[in-house]
């Protein structure tokens, strides 16, 4: 049985040929007007659930709302337009398999089996059990049972289609159900690190994405009298969109729409590296050991010279846009510490980490830690600690192409980069 014939602009080899010297950029994973429609379906939804304001519904419920109706303007594009689901890399076939409801079993027992490990960290934990992530919650009272529903007709229809059906699901199957010995290690490790990852990410996330929902979209706006309240909104709106499209990545992982795991992050200094990025972790690490901030910000520091005070300003919005500009084009294939698919479009387009490099940039506008304000040698430290934040972000760039260097589509990417990116003189000899 033959896999389908795929358009060639559904494929993520180069789509033209590179000649000597000159390699071609490869096809993005998610095109351009799937991530168009992905934030306009975002921005529609949240438009109209502030004009709606359901109070019955709550954060949680609201968010769910935004996030599904963007996941629906996603799924429709990459489907309808881009035929995703027919992709070589989905690793499903045109016609089906016959049905083997033993491994159908074995599947769901390895589903059921990875929920409730999650489960269990999640009530053994004490960072579960404080009310930050009351709404979270709240979320998975209703999810859990809806994504159980549908399940089994989900594996079902993947199952029959797969060319190689033993997957993670299958080998976990075999490992709740006693069998360890037929369990291959290497994908059992890989899908339970995958499991690992959506169910750190997702809460933090989806907290972070209701709580800024209640503050902007289902409160009255602000008046926008000033530069600073509009910076203010727009700063806040832009890393409200951020964590809204990051939660939907985590929830979208499907390999029917070619948005499943290809692999997780092998490395425990890649695992360390992200993790420390993040609370609660950076909670610890940042006000202990990097705290970086002046005590004096930006906006008072310019505050009696209106020109300098509103290009400063926007500049970091400028930052902050770029940062949000490379989440979007992921589409619904965003997810720390995983391959996913090889992003080449949108800001990916001029630099290998666009993200990465946006915001460390907007950091030194923010904090301004070389403003002298105690002593030359306070702004000194100061200054060396945000560098070591940077270089945090270094170590993450460096384990993430490691990662991704197995695929070759990435490898070609990296190529083009290195010839046509941004930073490209700063890689080669004069005159090479």
């Amino acid at each position: 049985m033959s896999p389908p014939t795929p358009h060639p602009r559904d494929t993520q080899e180069p789509t033209t040929a590179a000649t000597a010297g000159h390699p071609a950029l490869p096809a993005t994973a998610t095109p351009p007007a799937t991530a168009l429609a992905g934030i306009l379906g975002f921005l529609g939804s949240t438009a109209l659930v502030h004009w709606l304001r359901p109070p019955e519904l709550g954060p949680a419920g609201v968010g769910a709302l935004v996030l599904a109706c963007t996941a629906l303007a996603l799924v429709l594009t990459d489907v309808l337009g881009y035929a995703a689901h027919r992709r070589p890399s989905t690793g499903l076939a045109a016609q089906p398999n016959a049905p083997s409801w033993h491994r159908l079993l074995v599947k769901l027992a390895g589903l059921l089996g990875s929920l409730a490990v999650l489960g269990l960290g999640y009530w053994a934990l004490p960072e579960y059990q404080g009310p930050f992530y009351a709404e979270y919650f709240r979320l998975l009272r209703w999810l859990v049972p809806v994504s159980l529903g549908l399940a089994p007709f989900y594996l079902y229809f993947v199952d029959r289609r797969q060319t190689e059906p033993h997957d993670g699901y299958w080998h976990a199957g075999l490992a709740v159900l006693g069998q360890w010995r037929r369990a291959d290690r290497a994908i059992l490790v890989q899908h339970a690190l995958g499991w690992l990852i959506k169910g750190f990410f997702l809460p933090l996330m989806f907290t972070y994405f209701v709580n800024d929902l209640a503050r902007l979209v289902l409160a009255d706006t602000p008046p926008l009298r000033t530069f600073g309240a509009i910076y203010s909104l727009a700063y806040d709106a832009m890393y409200y969109i951020d964590v809204g499209l990051v939660s939907l990545g985590y929830l979208l992982s499907l390999r029917v729409l070619d948005t499943h795991l290809r692999s997780a992050e092998p490395t425990l200094i890649g695992w360390l590296a992200a993790l420390v990025c993040y609370e609660p972790f950076w909670s610890i690490v940042g006000t202990r050991y990097l705290a970086y901030g002046n005590s004096r910000t930006w906006g008072t520091w310019l505050a009696g010279y209106s020109v300098a005070y509103t290009l400063w300003g926007s500049a970091i919005l400028a930052l902050t846009g770029i940062y949000v500009w490379a989440t979007v084009s992921f589409g619904a294939r965003f997810s720390n510490l995983t391959h996913r698919g090889i992003i080449t479009s949108g800001p990916y387009r001029f630099v290998k980490h666009p993200a990465y490099l946006a915001k460390n940039l907007s950091w030194w506008l923010i904090s301004v830690p070389f403003l002298v304000t105690d002593s030359l040698a306070d702004s000194a430290r100061r200054c060396l600690l945000l560098v070591s934040v940077n270089l945090i972000y270094v170590l993450r760039a460096m384990t993430e192409e490691h990662h991704l260097g197995a695929d070759p589509t990435y490898l070609a990417y990296a190529a083009y980069i290195d010839r046509h990116g941004l930073f490209r003189r700063w890689r080669r000899p004069v005159g090479a």
